[in-house]
């Protein structure tokens, strides 16, 4: 068998981008091809984002040839297309750590390397980085160039058009390279038009139009504004560039983003013009070029787990029970079947939320918004407002994007909004910028707000069925990633009493109060005190609020210690825990409580368990926190190295 060196014999003398500043457009072209297969081979053992970073590998060879990286600043936008450049910026010998606890990031992050200049992991915040270190460069008086990368579905959101909007409105040069992978959008990508993108990039053509325009004012204002028009419409005919035009971006392409040859002419001439004002080159790729286009993969490649080389085959374990995203999904459908009136919004997350199982159900009933979290909060709001009954189906990291809508077009207007949020918690390998850890915080603070949180996949189906009776004030319950605890699942979801929660378990000393997943942790860590003697009392609160008050009360009365254990950073469960039973007095006689939270800092990319380890959310570190409130130190087991 060759080696993996033989096999790329001139990506392996590229230890940074400038070692192939001086390569010919053919061994740019050997580089993207070797660079293409070292990407697949990595992927293929860590798993991760496959497609997009397969779809811009000549595009990045391209970036880094051209421009004088990391003094130009190349910014992905949500980045996860990013491997073949972590390869090519000095990381290459990490790749094959990807996404694994200590390794390398999926995404760019700013503390990894010079290179990522802007970290990122959701869409549509490249553009606005990139004009704000443009204008940083202008008033230091710099010279180098800013570069955004962002892909079709990114411009969805409409924070890249307030960014673009600004952006025309100024001088500060930028560039922006929009990465079109949907041929819709722009099918003519051939000779004529590489052509068209070289000539209207080019210094000459710039200077004729410069001088045309300059003509122009000589003559009646009419004529100008025709001619103007004539000018920008003949070319947004050819290539589409009107509305980047009318937003005041000099519009290039499209052309071919696998073609080094139309690629290298438009790159260096946007790079040497001395224009002010921001340009858009516009590039059509293909998304997982190379890969599944020979295996059919289509759409699966997006994001992958390890996988066979030769045929594709992803190695999956197989589910124990089945994933709370698709108990959702159930159970939603089954809610819509009885109510008409259940309509599901997504913000271009539908199989990730299980939304698009209900779409071939209820295609009428099922909107996909786009990457746009602001606009789906408000149209749900809309919905509701009709007497509709809209759940609002988004990770919990994503729907911090949409926080004012939640608390201006849902709270304060007391509109049964239903929040049906996916992700929560710790969810592994993508990191600090996916964990679900703030939602309970971020809404627990809104008046009105009807808050749960599922124990197990059956109280998921019961909290569906609660959200769906809920229909005179916003709501909102959370589930992990992942699969359930294979419990068997009711048959018909029933609406849970608002406000109370369950006693699993009776005891005298110890009290744990679970909010959300860890429950299945708290048994675990009862058995385990009561290998110390200790009488443990495990409940569901359920719901954070309203909160069960009688059942707070009842557990700090009669118990020791009060262990609160949530899924969520400070600020959230336990803080309405805290404040009820301070505000009641219980607070006053001695109580030992301990609030159990997500640590006050952002956990990096590992497995799950991983993570919930080292955030202490596990059954020996509850176990740990009730002996050591009970002043039992000694008996606390050293922590796994």
């Amino acid at each position: 068998m060759l080696s993996d060196q033989s096999r790329t014999p001139l990506l392996d003398s590229v230890a940074t981008p400038a070692d192939m500043r001086d390569f010919t457009s053919e061994q740019l072209k050997q580089v993207a091809d070797e660079l293409r297969q070292e990407t697949i081979d990595a992927v293929s053992i860590t798993g991760g984002h496959l497609g997009a970073g397969l779809g811009v590998v000549e595009l990045t060879v391209a970036l880094h040839h051209v421009f004088d990286t990391p003094n130009d600043r190349l910014i992905w936008d949500v980045s996860h297309q990013a491997y073949p450049h972590k390869i090519l910026t000095g990381r290459r010998d990490r790749i094959r750590t990807l996404r694994q606890g200590g390794g390398l990031s999926g995404f760019t992050r700013r503390v990894e390397s010079e290179y990522d200049p802007f970290g990122a992991a959701h869409s549509s915040t490249s553009i606005s980085a990139g004009l704000g270190m443009a204008v940083a460069r202008d008033l230091s008086g710099g010279g180098n160039n800013i570069i955004s990368v962002i892909g079709d579905g990114a411009m969805s959101a409409g924070m890249a058009y307030e960014a673009m909007n600004n952006a025309g409105s100024m001088d500060s040069r930028l560039i922006v390279v929009l990465n079109d992978n949907d041929m819709s959008i722009a099918p003519a990508v051939g000779a004529m038009s590489a052509y068209l993108s070289r000539l209207i990039s080019s210094k000459g053509y710039r200077s004729l139009r410069k001088v045309a325009k300059e003509m122009a004012h000589h003559f009646p204002k009419s004529f100008e504004q025709a001619a103007r028009r004539a000018e920008e419409y003949a070319r947004g005919f050819v290539t589409g560039g009107t509305l980047f035009e009318e937003m005041g971006f000099y519009y290039i392409g499209p052309i071919d983003g696998h073609n080094i040859d139309h690629l290298l002419p438009v790159l260096r001439n946007v790079r040497d013009s001395t224009a002010t004002g921001p340009v858009l080159v516009h590039v059509v790729t293909q998304k997982g070029k190379g890969f599944e286009s020979d295996r059919g993969a289509g759409e699966k490649y997006h994001s992958v787990a390890k996988f066979d080389l030769v045929t594709g085959t992803q190695a999956k374990s197989q589910p124990k029970a089945p994933s709370y995203t698709g108990v959702f999904a159930d159970a939603l459908i089954a809610e819509a079947e009885k109510d008409e009136r259940v309509v599901a919004v997504t913000a271009a997350m539908p199989s990730g939320t299980g939304l698009d199982k209900f779409g071939k159900h209820f295609p009428e009933r099922c909107f996909d918004v786009g990457i746009a979290e602001q606009h789906a909060v408000t149209f749900a709001a809309g919905l509701a407002s009709e007497g509709y009954r809209p759940f609002a189906t988004i990770y919990s990291t994503f729907l911090q994007r949409g926080y004012d809508q939640i608390v201006h077009d849902v709270a304060i207007q007391g509109l049964p909004v239903r929040f049906a949020i996916d992700r929560a918690g710790l969810v592994g390998a993508d990191g600090s910028t996916h964990h679900g850890s703030f939602d309970i915080a971020y809404l627990g603070c809104l008046p009105g707000f009807v808050l749960m949180a599922a124990a197990d996949e059956a109280e998921l189906v019961h909290m569906v069925a609660t959200a769906v009776a809920i229909d005179d004030r916003p709501s909102a319950f959370r589930y992990p990633r992942g699969e359930g605890e294979g419990l068997e699942l009711p048959s018909v979801g029933k609406a849970l009493e608002i406000g109370k929660g369950r006693i699993l378990r009776e005891g005298a000393t110890v009290a744990l109060l679970s909010y959300g997943g860890r429950l299945a942790e708290c048994l675990k860590a009862a058995d385990e005190l009561a290998a110390h003697g200790l009488s443990t009392t495990v409940a569901d609160a359920r719901f954070a609020k309203p909160l069960d008050e009688d059942l707070v009360n009842r557990l700090a009365r009669e118990h020791e210690v009060l262990i609160t254990v949530e899924e969520g950073a400070i600020g959230g469960f336990a803080t309405q825990v805290m404040t009820s039973l301070a505000r009641s007095g219980a607070l006053d006689s001695g109580l030992k409580i301990r609030p159990m939270t997500i640590p006050d800092r952002f956990i990096d990319h590992d497995s799950p368990a991983n993570q919930y380890e080292q955030a202490g959310l596990s059954a020996s570190g509850i176990t740990a926190t009730a002996l050591c409130a009970l002043g039992r130190e000694d008996e606390v087991m050293p922590a796994r190295a």
